[in-house]
């Protein structure tokens, strides 16, 4: 196989941009091909980023999240880059437990 070839089969990495329809292909589906419905696991404020890194967090973990921003957020956070109103976070409700223990950090590590 040649380098061309190789690097057409590896993942390509994108900075800085979501893919379209990511979310509602990671999303769980139940038994008839549903979508689970989404509960909401807490309201973060944008300062400090906390948002951010407890989205990331979950999703190291496969767990999805849609983030609402609520009142006129999105204007916001379009406007100014931060929602002056927080951010809630929703996650499927099947994951609620562990997204829970993941993020008061009481979750339970498999050592290797």
């Amino acid at each position: 196989m040649s380098p061309e070839e190789h690097m057409d089969n590896e993942l390509k990495l994108e900075w800085g941009r979501r893919i379209t329809g990511d979310l509602y292909n990671r999303w769980p589906k139940d038994e008839n091909g549903e979508l689970i419905e989404p509960v909401f696991l807490t309201h973060c404020s944008n300062l400090g980023l906390n948002d951010e890194m407890l989205v990331n967090l979950l999703e190291a973990y496969s767990i999805p999240c849609i983030r609402q921003y609520p009142n006129d957020g999105d204007f916001g956070r379009l406007i100014l880059g931060v929602c002056g109103t927080g951010v809630d976070i929703y996650i499927p409700k099947t994951m609620y437990e562990d997204a829970v223990n993941l993020s008061e950090g009481n979750a339970e590590y498999e050592e290797l």
